[in-house]
């Protein structure tokens, strides 16, 4: 563990990401370091270097790079390493909104769609967010996000993800949203609509109550309706929708639960320096093992050190 990482405590009293700024930063030193490293293949050093760092010290330390020595950072590290160490390095070298634009590329690119992927994004970002990262898509891919999203699904899936994408708070009576949640259950067939209306356009104080409510009417809980109700994609949706809203760090630790490499390095990169100390503490919870300790099982070698640093500690 760098000793800095301690020092660095202090000065983000409070923070719910692992990865905190580096108090001594000097992005000259970390330069030289770094070119004598991928020179040596030294992973060791540029994994020390680059988990020690938030993204926006990263940001400058590639800018500094570039300057120092006229070459691309992320193309030098695809260069001196390979397989998922150099993958999660080259994750960790981009911007927050341009990796998410990413990953909701990678989700849809190729045969078949990532529905659960594309989920998680939608579902655990604000409206203001998934803006900013739609301008972040359109920048990277020249085309729209929300026309790749509907190229991509269909049906009652496709109005949920595009809501989804521009949702925004409406407000509205608590009663009101539970009256229409529960007559939209009411007939033979169940009405989406309301659905997506209602979970895509209030505040998640709101959304919770109207949920809990619910639950009482039925008398039964809320995923258990939607399983007998609704059918494919647009019931993953909803489920997915629902738990996020009721507890979106006990979602993603369920996410972590997985045995795919890709899924876990990705929301590790993309909550380090937010709330992946909240998903840590609910993956302890869920599993009765901490995520350090669960890395520690499934992974190896410098990779694994990699994550380890990013995940920071024992729970």
């Amino acid at each position: 563990m760098d000793p800095e990482y301690f020092k660095s405590h202090e000065m983000c009293w409070g923070t719910l990401g692992t990865v905190r700024p580096f108090s001594n930063f000097h992005p000259d030193r970390d330069v030289m370091e770094i070119q004598t490293a991928l020179e040596k293949k030294d992973a060791v050093t540029l994994v020390r270097i680059l988990t020690n760092r938030t993204n926006a010290q990263r940001q400058v330390i590639a800018k500094t790079f570039q300057e120092i020595t006229q070459k691309d950072l992320s193309a030098s590290v695809k260069k001196a390493l390979a397989g998922d160490l150099e993958i999660l390095l080259l994750e960790l070298l981009m911007p927050p909104l341009e990796y998410e634009a990413y990953r909701l590329q990678q989700a849809m690119v190729g045969i078949g769609t990532d529905e659960e992927t594309l989920l998680e994004i939608l579902c655990t970002r604000s409206g203001q967010q998934l803006q900013e990262i739609s301008a972040a898509y359109k920048q990277l891919y020249k085309t729209d996000l929300e026309k790749e999203l509907k190229g991509e699904t269909s049906g009652d899936f496709t109005k949920l993800v595009l809501a989804l994408l521009n949702k925004q708070d409406v407000a509205a009576g608590v009663q009101r949203d539970i009256e229409s949640l529960s007559t939209s259950l009411s007939g033979k067939k169940a009405d989406p609509g309301p659905w997506i209306d209602i979970l895509t356009s209030r505040d998640s104080d709101h959304l919770n109550k109207v949920l809990m409510g619910l639950e009482l009417e039925k008398g039964q809980m809320v995923d258990q309706a939607l399983e007998k109700k609704f059918t494919g994609d647009f019931r993953l949706g909803l489920q997915v929708l629902v738990q996020c809203i009721q507890s979106p760090d006990v979602y993603l630790a369920k996410r972590l639960t997985t045995t795919k490499t890709q899924i876990m390095q990705r929301i590790m990169v993309s909550h380090s320096e937010e709330d992946l100390l909240c998903i840590r503490a609910a993956y302890l919870k869920l599993t009765g093992t901490s995520l350090y300790t669960a890395l520690q099982k499934q992974f190896k070698g410098d990779h694994l050190q990699a994550l380890l640093a990013i995940c920071r500690s024992e729970d």
